[in-house]
C-alpha cells in the first residue's frame, strides 16, 4: 500500500503587483522578490535595509531604552566607588550567554562583579528571594539581572527592601504590574517598529555592557569580542532575526572564523567546524554551537558554559569545550530515548489526540530539561499541539513543556487552564507548566475544549510553508547565490520553500540511515534535479508522479559543486497535466476529466476549479482545491454517481 507524509501545504501568495514593481525597483528575481515579500517586506527602502542593513541609520540606544542613560549611572557609581555588583543569570543559551558577556565587559571596565544562576532542577527560572537574601549577605550593592526578572515583582521588593539596587534587563512578554526595579531594559517596552523589539537577553546586555563603555571612553579592543557572544546567543536563543538582530549578526557571523576568545576557537574545533570559511553560516552555530551550549543548562552545570566563554586559557576552554561535546552527546541521546518512548506511548495507548485536537504525554523518569525539544519534534511529527510532562521527584507533582502549531496560542491555553496548574508561562509558540499529578485528566480535557475552539481537522497535519512554485530551469546557481545572500535564517527570516507540481521520479532508492536519494524531471524541461529526502525511507517507493515542496541546496563533492534539492514535502498531484483533460457537458455544465492509472484515480473538474478526486473502487472521494482542504463525500449518491458515471464514459472507460 502506497504511503506519503500527512502535510497540509500553505502556499504563499504575495500580491502580484508588489511583486512586479519590486523587481522593477531593484532588478531581483521573480522568485527571490516572492521570497523578500513574503517575509513581510513590502517596500523598496525595506527591502534595500533587508538586503543590506548597514545602510539603515539606526536611533541611539539612548534614545529608544528610557532606562539606558540611569542603568549607566548607577553602574559607573558602582565600579567608581567599588561596590560589588552580581549579576543574576538564567541557564538557557541566552542566559549564559548574556551572563558571560556582561561578566566580561565588566571586569575589563574595573568592576567587582560576579555572577549566580538559578538551577534548573532546585530553583527553576529566574531570580528568586534565596538568591537576592544571599547577595544582600554577601555584601552586594547592585543586582544586574539578565533574561530574567521581568516577572518577578516579589524578589525585586525583597533586594529593595534591603537597600538593594536593581538594574533589569530582560526581554519576555510585561507582566501586568512591572517589579519597582531602580531601572528596566526590555525591549518589549519599546514601540512595535523599534529595530531594537527584537532583542534577545543577550542583544540587550550586550547594549548595555557597549553603551556603558562608550560612557567610559573605553571602545579599543572592547566590542568584537561582546558581538561575537551576541551573534552566539542570538542565534541559539532563536530570536527573530529582524532588526539589529539581522544587522549584527551578519557582522558577527564574519568575525566568528577569526574569533581570539579561547572558547569560541574550542566550541569551533570540538564541533568540526572548519576555521576556513570566510563567513560561518548561521545554522553551523545553530545546529553545531548552540545545542552545544544549551545542553549545558538543560541537564548540566551552567558554570561550565560561563568559564568557557570567559576564560583567556585555551586550555581550560579546550577542557571546558569537551565537556560540553560529552553532555550533549548525552542530551542527544535522551531525546531520541524519551522519543521513542513518546510515540510508543501515542501509537500503542493509543491518545485520541485526533479527537482531542491536543496531544497530552506524560510519563515518569523523563528529565525536564530535555522534554522541551521532544516536544518539538512530536510537532513536527503528528502537526499537533503538544505538552509533554514528568513526575518529579514528588509523584504527586508533573512538570512540563509545550509547543503550538501555528493556529494555537500556547500561552493562551495555560491560562485557560490556570486555575489547574501551579506555575505557568510562555508565548505563542511554547511555554511551560507544572500541575499535581491529580488534575492530569482534568487538564486534559480543558486543554482538549480549548483546541476545539480554534482548530479543525485539517490542521492537524504537519505544516509546509511554501513561498513560490517555480520550474526546474530557474533552479540555478545564480538562484542559489541570491538566496546565500537573505542570511541569516532563523525565526522571522525561514529559509525559502520552493514547490514544482506533477514532476516525475525518474530514480529513487534508500541510502544511509533511512534516507532517499532521488532524481526527478519535469515534463517539456531538460533538466534534471537529483534530490535528497532525509528520515523519508518509510515513503519507499514513491509514486510515479507527484508535487514535490524543497529548498535548494549546493553539494560540494570531489571539487564539483552542484545545485541540488532538499525534499521537505510530497503529495500527489491534483490534476495530471501529463495527460490531457477531456471536457464534457453534464446537466447543462461543463467539466474537464482524466484518469491516472498510477493511483488508478479519476478526477474531475469543474469551471469553479473544484476537483472531486475519485479512487476506483472507493465509495468516498475527495472534493475540493486542494487535498489538504478537501472534504470527503460519499460518491454513491445520485448526483455524484451520475457525473462520475458520465465522466468514466467520456474516457472510454467501464464503470
Amino acid at each position: 500500500m502506497m504511503k506519503l507524509p500527512r502535510q497540509r501545504w500553505e502556499i504563499a501568495t504575495p500580491n502580484p503587483e508588489q511583486v512586479k514593481q519590486l523587481i522593477e525597483a531593484t532588478g531581483l528575481s521573480p522568485l527571490i522578490a516572492k521570497v523578500i515579500i513574503n517575509r513581510g517586506i513590502d517596500t523598496v527602502k525595506s527591502t534595500q535595509v533587508y538586503l543590506d542593513p548597514e545602510v539603515e541609520n539606526l536611533p541611539s540606544p539612548l534614545k529608544e531604552f528610557p532606562d539606558l542613560a540611569t542603568s549607566i549611572t548607577l553602574l559607573q557609581e558602582a565600579i567608581t566607588t567599588g561596590e560589588k555588583i552580581a549579576i543574576c543569570g538564567d541557564y538557557d543559551a541566552d542566559g549564559m550567554t548574556s551572563t558571560a558577556l556582561l561578566l566580561r565587559a565588566f571586569s575589563q571596565l574595573g568592576a567587582d562583579i560576579y555572577y549566580e544562576i538559578p538551577s534548573r532542577m532546585k530553583d527553576g527560572y529566574g531570580i528568586n528571594e534565596r538568591i537576592v537574601e544571599a547577595f544582600a549577605d554577601q555584601g552586594v550593592g547592585v543586582i544586574l539581572t539578565v533574561d530574567n526578572g521581568i516577572s518577578a515583582y516579589q524578589p525585586i521588593q525583597r533586594a529593595i527592601e534591603l537597600g538593594l539596587t536593581v538594574i533589569i534587563t530582560d526581554h519576555h512578554d510585561l507582566p501586568e504590574k512591572l517589579p519597582p526595579a531602580d531601572a528596566i531594559l526590555n525591549p518589549k517596552l519599546l514601540p512595535e517598529n523599534s529595530p531594537y523589539r527584537g532583542l534577545a537577553g543577550v542583544g540587550v546586555a550586550y547594549i548595555l555592557a557597549v553603551t556603558t563603555a562608550q560612557s567610559l571612553g573605553i571602545t579599543q579592543g572592547f566590542i568584537d569580542p561582546l558581538l561575537e557572544l551576541f551573534t552566539l546567543g542570538t542565534i541559539a536563543d532563536l530570536a527573530p532575526l529582524i532588526g539589529v538582530n539581522r544587522r549584527w549578526l551578519k557582522r558577527g557571523l564574519r568575525r566568528l572564523p577569526k574569533s581570539q576568545l579561547a572558547g569560541v576557537q574550542a566550541l569551533m574545533q570540538v564541533a568540526g567546524v572548519s576555521e576556513e570559511q570566510k563567513q560561518l553560516k548561521p545554522d553551523d552555530i545553530g545546529f553545531r554551537l548552540g545545542p552545544r551550549i544549551n545542553a549545558i543548562g538543560r541537564i548540566g552545570d551552567p558554570q561550565m558554559i560561563i568559564e568557557l566563554l570567559t576564560t583567556d586559557d585555551p586550555g581550560i576552554a579546550l577542557e571546558r569545550a569537551m565537556q560540553c561535546e560529552q553532555i550533549n552527546a548525552k542530551r542527544k541521546a535522551m531525546c531520541e530515548q524519551i522519543e521513542l518512548e513518546a510515540v510508543h506511548l501515542v501509537e500503542n495507548t493509543p491518545i485520541p489526540w485526533k479527537k482531542d485536537r491536543v496531544l497530552v504525554v506524560v510519563q515518569s523518569n523523563w528529565h525536564h530539561g530535555v522534554i522541551g525539544i521532544v516536544a518539538s519534534r512530536l510537532v513536527e511529527r503528528y502537526g499537533v499541539p503538544v505538552f509533554i510532562g514528568t513526575y518529579e521527584e514528588n509523584p504527586s507533582k508533573i512538570r512540563g513543556s509545550a509547543r503550538g502549531i501555528k493556529e494555537f496560542n500556547i500561552f493562551e491555553a495555560l491560562d485557560f487552564c490556570g486555575d489547574l496548574l501551579g506555575k505557568y508561562g510562555g508565548h505563542k509558540a511554547a511555554g511551560g507548566f507544572s500541575l499535581l499529578a491529580k488534575n492530569l485528566d482534568h487538564f486534559k480535557q480543558r486543554l482538549s475544549t480549548f483546541a476545539h475552539q480554534y482548530l479543525e481537522p485539517h490542521h492537524l497535519k504537519p505544516l509546509v510553508s511554501i513561498d513560490a512554485e517555480a520550474n526546474f530551469d530557474q533552479l540555478t546557481p545564480l538562484l542559489h547565490q541570491s538566496i546565500d545572500q537573505l542570511q541569516p535564517w532563523g525565526i522571522g527570516n525561514e529559509f525559502p520553500v520552493f514547490w514544482t507540481p506533477n514532476v516525475q521520479v525518474l530514480e529513487q532508492r534508500i541510502v544511509g540511515k533511512n534516507h532517499l536519494k532521488l532524481v526527478f524531471c519535469q515534463d517539456n524541461n531538460e533538466n534534471q534535479m537529483k534530490a535528497v529526502a532525509w528520515r523519508w525511507g518509510e515513503y519507499f517507493p514513491l509514486p510515479k508522479r507527484v508535487d514535490i515542496a524543497y529548498k535548494l541546496k549546493e553539494n560540494n563533492w570531489n571539487g564539483e559543486t552542484n545545485i541540488e534539492i532538499e525534499i521537505i514535502g510530497i503529495r500527489l498531484p491534483l490534476l495530471e497535466t501529463n495527460s490531457k483533460p477531456v471536457m464534457f457537458e453534464y446537466q447543462g455544465k461543463k467539466y474537464w476529466c482524466n484518469f491516472s492509472s498510477i493511483n488508478n484515480e479519476l478526477k474531475i473538474k469543474n469551471e469553479q476549479g473544484k476537483v472531486l478526486a475519485v479512487t476506483k473502487g472507493q465509495r468516498k472521494g475527495l472534493l475540493g482545491t486542494n487535498r489538504e482542504t478537501a472534504k470527503e463525500v460519499d460518491i454513491t449518491q445520485p448526483h455524484y454517481y451520475q457525473l462520475i458515471k458520465a465522466a468514466m464514459g467520456i474516457l472510454g472507460l467501464s464503470k
